[in-house]
């Protein structure tokens, strides 16, 4: 079968015109899986730091120093990746990601000190601090405009579905082989999804934003192919107007260029977003289950009320995935940030199990929507040759939120208690929902290249 195109057709004109089939979706579900296993990883300190901090005898601020270890990786990692994604493709690195985080969640397993174990989280966030970054421009360069948002939200609400794995994961092993046990059974899904990225392609969009042409027509016939196999049509839509920003090869990345005037409001916009974001998130969810058990409940109980609290994230990364379609993606991130300021607020103030629950579940609806729309807005914002780099930056920053967050809480919770660690975190939402008000920029069904022009 041979797809007929005139040569003068860039690959986003090409992209763009292409139905949704069940080869996109085999794309999306691969990067998802790998997405679900990491988030498995990050997840779990919060079932086992109860654990972790009983078996080391680890007073609160070296609890809150051990979980903010992996988020040193991810700071790391993000950044690093998103460069080298831009360099060298967008395939390769989300390869060794998942190399990365396998190997030190086995290690994880085997440390023997408190610093050993730190060590070893700061290699697993490397890992997966590599890995979102590369997913999200992965997939916002194969999907097509009007679904672009939807499935990046969708490909986040994976996050939810791992903190459910993570929590079921350890309720089950926890009692039984304790915390050595998790962590051994979190590396082994790496050999797995490492076989299954074999059918990832590379971007053809990146593939002709760096000048390698005959790559990237290769690689997009190869796909138009096995769309029009999949879709089951005779002829495939004739290509679709996209602006061209810059000609293929005319120029290279700088990391400068975020700060450039056509995108220095975006990058102060973003970095402010995901640092505010991730550290009320962080700094509240990674305490949950030590919070529980300080209150007297069993680690057994603790994880129970904590993976119950979680449910709520299923629903709420769905309602994201509509909303920023619908609303766009301005409205939708006020939305869940405000959401998530509420009842993190609230949920502070509980004093019983069902009023601890009921916020809990209001609390972490609204937070994994909040990813959703933060996964789903952060790569379009930035072209081609400059999105990996972009989106990594902006998780990087993230990750200073994120490690910052849970070390801020061991030292605010002796002294303003539960009730102000939640109105720290509460703060830090408005904060995000603020910035992205004031300086966003709507992108709701834009061709990338027309966002970029």
């Amino acid at each position: 079968m041979s797809v007929q195109l005139n040569q003068h057709v860039g690959i986003p004109q090409r992209l763009e015109r292409l139905p949704l089939s069940s080869y996109q979706n085999k794309i999306f579900l691969i990067i998802a899986t790998a997405w679900f296993f990491d988030s498995v990883d990050l997840a779990m300190l919060t079932f086992v730091l109860g654990s972790l901090k009983t078996f080391f005898k680890l007073t609160a601020v070296q609890a809150g120093l051990l979980s903010s270890a992996s988020f040193l990786g991810m700071f790391l990692g993000a950044g690093i990746s998103g460069m080298l994604a831009d360099r060298f493709g967008r395939k390769v690195v989300f390869q060794w990601s998942m190399v990365l985080w396998g190997l030190a969640s086995f290690l994880c397993a085997a440390a023997q000190t408190p610093t050993q174990l730190a060590i070893f989280r700061i290699l697993l966030g490397f890992g997966m601090g590599m890995e979102f970054p590369i997913g999200q421009s992965l997939i916002s360069e194969f999907i097509p405009a009007s679904k672009r948002g939807r499935y990046i939200a969708l490909l986040e609400g994976f996050w939810p579905l791992g903190f459910l794995g993570a929590g079921l994961l350890a309720y089950f092993i926890l009692p039984v082989g304790g915390w050595r046990w998790v962590f051994l059974a979190e590396g082994i899904p790496a050999i797995f999804v490492l076989i299954i990225r074999r059918f990832v392609p590379e971007s053809p969009r990146w593939l002709e934003s760096v000048g390698r042409n005959q790559e990237a027509d290769k690689v997009m016939t190869a796909f138009e192919e096995k769309v029009q196999t999949a879709s089951g049509l005779k002829e495939l839509p004739p290509p679709v107007k996209v602006p061209n920003v810059v000609d293929s090869g005319e120029r290279k990345f700088s990391f400068l260029d975020l700060w450039s005037p056509g995108y220095v409001k975006r990058t102060i916009m973003v970095w402010s977003l995901w640092f505010f974001a991730l550290l009320g998130y962080y700094g509240l969810t990674t305490w949950l289950g030590a919070f529980l058990q300080q209150a007297g409940y069993s680690v057994t109980k603790s994880v129970f009320y904590t993976l119950t609290i979680s449910l709520a994230g299923v629903p709420g990364f769905f309602t994201a995935a509509y909303l920023v379609e619908a609303l766009g993606r301005k409205p939708s991130a006020a939305i869940m940030l405000l959401g998530s300021a509420t009842a993190a607020y609230f949920y502070g103030t509980a004093a019983n199990v069902t009023a601890l629950v009921t916020y809990g579940l209001c609390m972490q609806f609204f937070m994994f929507g909040m990813w959703s729309v933060l996964y789903a807005y952060t790569p379009e914002l930035y072209p081609t040759r400059a999105r990996a780099t972009g989106a990594g930056m902006a998780s990087s920053i993230g990750r200073l939120g994120s490690l910052l967050g849970p070390y801020i809480v061991a030292l605010v919770l002796p002294k303003a208690g539960q009730s102000g660690v939640f109105a720290l975190g509460a703060a830090s939402f408005i904060i995000a929902a603020l910035v992205v008000l004031v300086l966003g920029e709507e992108t709701k069904g834009r061709a990338l290249e027309d966002i970029s022009h």
